[in-house]
């Protein structure tokens, strides 16, 4: 006898009763599964007893790629229900699809991506045909809500009109020759009895051509080498298809998680399958018609539960659209898009600003209405699903709860911790914490704790968050390694790529320090210092130097201070920020990411010029050709200006700051402003007379005399010019803390002779930029006045 193949869709209650239906009816000898192959010796622990949903999770990694991926089932899974029934009926049951981690599935998001395009354009015609708005909404018109009578015949013709005369890609032909090998195996064991296949709809025409052929469509074949010489097809001494092996060096491997209907809807997670699996949960126990009067009244309690006003009269109206939509729609029962649209006519008088969610798929929009929001939480569902406790979990499980043990951190959801990081205890403490935090696994936030490498804080505070999803999320780590340590580190290794858009290199690298994980420091400063001339944007490779830079220094906590990959690391660096900026261009304003390179530079001279094989005069030499270049952005002009002059071995002479002010205040009173930022970022000393950094010879120039500049400059400027250029000017002056600037407010005020306090001067009852409008406005109404005639004052 041949085999029988029915094709489904993933998570439908109405395949899962034909499935269910046909093993009692067929008694086959076999059932094959389309799902990950490597599983079959482990079903047993795949049948222990869990609540579902659960996902097989699968992962892979080696020196090229890493892939995850999930396979999850829940109560009314086609696959589940085969699996469930084909062991009860006594058949061989087996899954007999590709490993997720084969080549098959290299370039796919998903494991039941079929074909998309095609897919598409038949049900296109389909929706058209039978007017209804969605894919979603087409299946359950053809199938959920019909009779199940005829339904094999109904998919067979659906499937076939999906699939049509078009060829798979390249991965699902693999797939599919992979299966089919299977289902020959098994109608050549079965001796004579039926053999039942289920697997995706798409997949059932070509399989039913390939088993009958008894071989392949593509020639050679798609089959790529399992590792060991032979290719995938390959049937082993039992005459089964041999299982492919991972590459030499390379780890993967799949077990159970636990999974939950958020992960699973469409319209929150999961993008293959139905949508709404709450609604179809209820649909698989009780009915379409049973699902479809739970769901109104669990959206109408949902709504006063949020005290949301929704009266007798709204349930009953939304009950008689419903019913009226049913009819006109020739559905035999109602359908789920029936009780929605019916809600929605009833519930929503506002004008919406886009078509309602459930006629497409995808997360839904910010904005979207209340009441839309409650209508799909209740189609979806809060079911999580919990795994049998003698599940066998990953070694990462163990090692954690032991580690959560012997540390005192397992003291339930509700306990927080402070820590004191001088301690070793609490120093071991936090890196446990915050390798579950690289790891994603929930449970506890830290609040509070140093930032950066230079940050003087050596507490940190962790406080409770939701634990959901923390058993999944630390199965899934798992496939990083065996221990924490070992899985913190490959997930951080996983960061370090550093492409020319890189923008957290420097995140990636306190990271790992604070994790504790001091080889996977190693590796990342040395692919850091080997790499670091990839970088293109000064504001990265500044985060990186300035990180690099206070742990070298500053680090009594972690270990790092005065490392020799740090150093390394902190010379790369500085070279290549050298030259970038020597060359930058760009438009007027102020980037301050840059700007901020520009100072770690000027830390890194100053404070490690032992590391660098650039000298003090080079750098300095390079910051005047900067300062005096006018193609250059002027708040790198000014910051240049302000490294010279920290940085320039002889006595400072003429063209000081006060010269340069003049000159930049002749561009206009914006390109002064943005010039004042950088040399406020550099060198605001330079203006304030402060105790920061001084030049090298010891006496940088007068402070007084750059303040007189800048006071004479803007008590000159015409009223238009000021206000044009005030923003520029007032954010350069932000840089200077408040100290300095009634410091330099005192100063102002002895120049004119005024005796008063500089502190008061700096409060204003209004923002200054609107009290310089008011006065521009006083300013035109008087001399509109005069003009005519009209100033003076009345007789």
């Amino acid at each position: 006898m041949s085999a029988v193949f029915l094709g489904v869709r993933h998570h439908s209650p109405a395949c899962a009763r034909l499935v269910e239906r046909t093993v009692e009816e067929l008694r086959p000898a076999h059932v094959l599964v389309e799902g990950p192959s490597e599983m079959n010796g482990r079903l047993e622990e795949l049948l222990l007893g869990h609540t579902l949903p659960v996902a097989v999770f699968s992962h892979y990694r080696d020196g090229q790629r890493a892939a995850t991926s999930w396979a999850p089932l829940c109560d009314y899974s086609p696959e589940w229900v085969a699996l469930r029934a084909g062991r009860a009926a006594g058949a061989e049951v087996r899954f007999i699809d590709l490993p997720a981690w084969h080549p098959a599935f290299a370039e796919r998001t998903n494991r039941y991506a079929d074909a998309e395009v095609r897919y598409a354009e038949a049900t296109e015609r389909l929706c058209g045909h039978f007017a209804v708005d969605s894919p979603d909404a087409l299946w359950d018109r053809l199938f959920e809500v019909e009779p199940d009578d005829g339904i094999a015949e109904r998919l067979d013709a659906y499937f076939a009109l999906v699939r049509g005369e078009a060829r798979a890609d390249t991965g699902d032909r693999a797939r599919e020759e992979y299966m089919a090998a299977w289902a020959r195996a098994a109608v050549s064991a079965a001796g004579g009895r039926p053999v039942l296949v289920v697997t995706g709809g798409f997949h059932q025409p070509a399989l039913r051509s390939l088993t009958a052929s008894g071989g392949s469509d593509s020639g050679s074949g798609d089959g790529s080498s399992d590792g060991s010489g032979g290719e995938w097809w390959d049937v082993g001494a039992d005459g089964w298809p041999l299982v492919p092996s991972p590459p030499a060096g390379a780890d993967a491997g799949s077990f159970l998680v636990p999974y939950s209907f958020r992960q699973l809807d469409a319209f929150t997670g999961y993008q293959s399958g139905m949508p709404s699996p709450g609604y179809y949960q209820e649909v698989w126990e009780k009915g379409p018609q049973a699902a479809a009067d739970g769901l109104l009244r669990a959206v109408v309690e949902r709504l006063r539960a949020r005290k949301v006003p929704v009266s007798t009269a709204d349930l009953i109206a939304a009950r008689s659209l419903t019913e009226g939509l049913t009819a006109l729609r020739g559905h035999p029962r109602t359908a789920r898009i029936d009780v929605l649209d019916g809600l929605a006519g009833a519930l929503i008088t506002d004008d919406l600003d886009g078509p309602l969610p459930w006629t497409d798929r995808g997360p839904l929009r910010a904005g979207t209405h209340p009441a839309v929001v409650e209508m799909l939480a209740a189609c979806g569902g809060e079911r999580t699903g919990r795994l049998h406790p003698a599940t066998p979990a990953p070694p990462l499980v163990h090692d954690v709860a032991a580690q959560l043990t012997r540390l005192a951190l397992d003291g339930g959801p509700d306990r927080s911790y402070r820590l004191d990081l001088t301690g070793p205890v609490d120093l071991e403490r936090s890196r446990v914490l915050h390798r579950l935090r690289v790891l994603g696994v929930p449970g506890l936030v830290r609040t509070a704790g140093p930032e950066h490498g230079v940050d003087p804080v050596f507490t940190e505070c962790w406080e409770p968050r939701s634990p959901a999803g923390r058993e999944a999320a630390l199965a899934e780590a798992g496939a990083f390694g065996a221990s924490l340590a070992e899985a913190a580190a490959a997930a951080l290794t996983e960061r370090t790529g550093l492409g020319p858009g890189a923008d957290a290199p420097a995140g990636v690298l306190f990271d790992a320090v604070l994790c504790g994980v001091g080889g996977l420091s190693e590796r990342l400063l040395s692919e850091l210092s080997s790499r670091i001339g990839g970088l293109t944007a000064p504001g990265p490779l500044g985060e990186v130097l300035s990180t690099s830079l206070g742990l070298w220094r500053h680090d009594r906590v972690y270990g790092l201070a005065r490392g020799p990959l740090l150093a390394a690391v902190i010379d790369g660096a500085v070279r290549r920020l050298l030259w970038l900026l020597e060359g930058a261009r760009g438009p007027a304003g102020v980037d301050l990411p840059r700007l901020r390179a520009v100072a770690a530079v000027r830390d890194a001279v100053l404070y490690a010029p032992e590391l660098l094989g650039v000298t003090r005069e080079t750098a300095a030499a390079i910051a005047e050709r900067i300062s005096r270049d006018p193609a250059a952005p002027s708040d790198l002009r000014g910051a240049a200006f302000g490294l010279h002059r920290l940085l320039e071995s002889s006595s400072p002479g003429a063209g000081g700051p006060a010269e340069a002010v003049r000159e930049m205040s002749a561009a206009g009173t914006d390109t002064l402003g943005d010039w004042l930022a950088g040399l406020f970022v550099l060198a605001r000393d330079e203006v304030s007379g402060g105790s920061g950094h001084r030049t090298a010879a010891g006496s940088g120039p007068d402070p007084e005399a750059l303040i007189a500049v800048l006071d004479d400059l803007m008590c000159a400027l015409p009223d238009d010019a000021f206000l044009a250029g005030l923003p520029a000017l007032r954010q350069a002056f932000a840089f200077f803390p408040p100290r300095e600037r009634e410091r330099i407010a005192g100063r102002l005020l002895e120049r004119r002779g005024v005796h008063g306090s500089s502190r008061a001067l700096l409060r204003t009852t209004a923002d200054p930029l609107l009290i310089a409008r008011a006065g521009a406005l006083e300013q035109h109404v008087t001399e509109l006045l005069d003009r005519y005639g009209l100033g003076g004052t009345a007789a």
